[in-house]
């Protein structure tokens, strides 16, 4: 340290604001408490979508305030968006240290723009959908009250998106925690009421024809609730939809989905040529590639790459069912060579 003293003094001069701002914060509470009315019923304020806006500040790139939002509203975790953002926890920490550096000298006077608060409403339900921490239901009814009061067709299908995900999630894994493939969910178990209202909401959005990315992924799970099983899931259409996200987006993630929806509509080659185009650092690369080897009957290759998908896994319950994945392709591939 190069200046013990002055460091001292200024960790002396800190606390003794933090005291004396504490004290005049007390002491207006006491005249607040001497002002107010009898005691009865109040107004029950939620300023919570209010802080999401403000935290989106102009002053801030918009990957930064959504960073900012989801730590200091959002409460997640920096390793929990470093994962969101397909980044390293360090260049996270660093993005969001740069967000406090450059707003803490601003007036949170200005409220950001409807596009970011949306993507950090999305990336906190998502955490909450198959994360650690449970906020996907605050995050519908945040989306909820958000479109209460903007008419955009992308708030409305952001609502329709969380609605059709959660429609789902109580089959997501099994009772011992361990997690359920899509393809073998319990359909019956959906929740059809939220079905039917995400995909009333998404048809009135669609029909406004100013295309979003929200509204295509949410067409995108529609098509997955609409099929009463898995191998009536009409995948050519998902395709589709798939074409006009990457239209929107043109993001690596999506065109690695599209390739799994491309295996399952067109064979699981034409899905590996799609995989083939794509960086193989990619998360869930491996294991994309691992399901589409196995349903070419690849099983040596298919087992490795479950098994290197299951190294690389985000969660706990990923890596264990991959892992397991790994297993069981192992064994098929030993009992095919001693027969």
């Amino acid at each position: 340290m190069r200046d013990p003293k002055g460091w001292l003094v200024t960790v002396a001069w800190r606390k003794f604001l933090d005291a004396a701002r504490a004290d005049a914060a007390r002491r207006r509470r006491e005249c607040l408490v001497e002002e107010e009315p009898a005691p009865g019923p109040s107004p029950s304020v939620d300023d919570t979508l209010q802080l999401y806006f403000l935290c989106a500040h102009p002053s801030l790139t918009p990957s930064s305030a959504v960073a900012l939002t989801l730590r200091a509203v959002g409460g997640l975790t920096t390793r929990q968006i470093a994962q969101a953002y397909l980044v390293p926890e360090a260049t996270m920490a660093q993005r969001i240290s740069r967000a406090k550096r450059t707003v803490s000298g601003v007036r949170f006077d200005q409220p950001g723009d409807v596009a970011t608060v949306l993507r950090v409403l999305y990336l906190v339900f998502n955490e909450g959908y198959s994360g650690d921490i449970d906020l996907a239901a605050e995050s519908i009814r945040l989306t909820r009250q958000l479109a209460a009061v903007i008419d955009h067709p992308e708030v409305a299908g952001l609502v329709a998106l969380m609605l059709l995900h959660h429609a789902r999630r109580t089959t997501r894994t099994a009772p011992d925690g361990s997690l359920v493939p899509l393809a073998e969910q319990d359909r019956s178990r959906w929740d059809t009421e939220s079905i039917a209202e995400g995909v009333q909401i998404l048809q009135a959005a669609l029909a406004r024809d100013r295309l979003g990315e929200f509204q295509a992924q949410a067409a995108i799970a529609a098509l997955h609730a609409d099929a009463p099983t898995a191998a009536e899931t009409d995948w050519v259409q998902i395709v589709e939809w798939y074409d006009e996200l990457l239209r929107l987006t043109d993001s690596p993630i999506v065109r690695l989905n599209r390739a799994v929806a491309v295996g399952e509509a067109d064979g699981p080659r034409a899905g590996l040529a799609a995989l083939a185009a794509l960086n193989n650092s990619l998360p869930r690369y491996a294991a994309v590639a691992a399901y589409l080897h196995e349903r070419d009957g690849d099983l040596a290759t298919a087992a490795q790459l479950y098994a290197e998908a299951a190294h690389k896994a985000p969660s706990l319950p990923e890596r264990d069912h991959l892992t397991r994945q790994a297993g069981r392709l192992n064994a098929r591939f030993n009992t095919r060579k001693d027969s």
